[in-house]
């Protein structure tokens, strides 16, 4: 009788060691320093993650009308992370990334690198992804606007180009962690291209980043944005969450501040960084491998219509339809400029981190 009535207690013991061997396995890679910044910012304990994990789980019954398409372990807790270990909100996050899919079945229709629109976006560099960190080991991804050839590229193929990158990029248990910053470029982006920035779109692609997806967003920084995308970011600001709207910063081209927050010598040289020029090509490469053309040269048509001073027969030139490699920026090393603090009014960060 003695053997029989331990038998549960052991099986007990061998449950917890197998959970404990599970947890260890998803903190498996981490470096001490990003298991300690999880403990202190996210609230990470490994003592009780498997019950974090579990309490998120249980909560899939309260939502019927969604298909939960996965909720293994290493997935759910992407999305703990992203929420500071909050259930509830881990758990609404989860629900609203399915519900996002459903809600947008066209968009996730053959959502792989190779699907023709993904790819044209990704060999157009939507999104540019840098191959090193920055100093609090953020990956940092780069859109240079005025490369949005609207003839070939839906702005949806973008988005979702975007959102396929940042799916392979979060399978990155360190990136869970210390999370993502965005580089928008406006340089040369036309008001005609601006034009095609509907309030619906938008909305689309707030609601897919900011509120259906698990990534940690330190930063938004646009860079040379005309007068048209001060009044378009305007229009959305209802949109943002107020941790979202803190969290964007406008330079103007004032590299000064920009480099305050993203140190240049994590930047291509487009930013004034230390790095050479962003290869467009880089992060298609990485994502097709085989299937990756560059389609050699293509013509890409530039309003520069924020140049308002150019004669007309300047203007005329830079209108013009101008070769350009698809592994090429269309905009041009050393374009952004240093200035004096408060030289220029426009170009300081309207808004600041916590």
């Amino acid at each position: 009788m003695g053997p029989v009535s331990f038998l549960p207690k052991y099986q007990k013991l061998s449950t917890w060691k197998g959970d404990l061997a599970k947890m260890t396995h998803l903190q498996a890679g981490l470096s001490p320093e990003t298991i300690e910044k999880a403990r202190l910012e996210l609230n990470e304990n490994p003592d009780v993650l498997h019950q974090d994990i579990q309490q998120v789980r249980d909560m899939i019954i309260t939502r019927p009308d969604i298909g939960f398409l996965r909720t293994d372990d290493a997935f759910i807790l992407r999305f703990l992370r992203a929420r500071k270990f909050h259930q509830a909100d881990a758990f609404r996050l989860l629900a609203q990334y399915f519900q996002y899919r459903q809600l947008n079945l066209d968009m996730f229709k053959n959502f792989k690198a190779d699907d023709p629109g993904i790819k044209r976006a990704l060999i157009d560099g939507f999104p540019g992804v840098l191959e090193n960190r920055d100093h609090y080991g953020r990956k940092i991804l780069l859109l240079f606007a005025a490369n949005w050839d609207q003839s070939r590229n839906s702005f949806t193929d973008i988005l979702r180009a975007i959102l396929l990158s940042l799916e392979v990029l979060i399978e990155d248990p360190e990136l869970q962690i210390n999370g993502f910053i965005l580089i928008i470029d406006w340089s040369n982006f036309s008001f005609k291209q601006a034009s095609k920035l509907t309030p619906s779109i938008l909305k689309l692609a707030i609601e897919g980043l900011q509120d259906s997806f698990p990534a940690r967003f330190g930063g938004v920084h646009f860079v040379n944005q005309p007068w048209y995308i001060h009044a378009l970011y305007t229009l959305i600001k209802p949109f943002l969450k107020d941790k979202t709207r803190k969290r964007i910063f406008l330079h103007g081209n004032n590299l000064n501040s920009l480099h305050q927050l993203i140190h240049p010598e994590f930047l291509p040289s487009e930013f004034g960084g230390t790095l050479p020029p962003y290869d467009m090509g880089t992060w298609a490469r990485t994502l097709l491998g085989p299937d990756y053309s560059d389609e050699n040269d293509y013509t890409h048509t530039s309003y520069n219509a924020m140049h308002v001073k150019h004669t007309s027969s300047n203007l005329e030139r830079e209108c013009s339809p101008k070769p350009m490699k698809r592994s090429q920026s269309v905009v041009e090393a050393g374009t952004l400029k240093h200035e004096d603090k408060g030289e220029n009014e426009n170009t300081q960060p309207l808004l600041a981190l916590d």
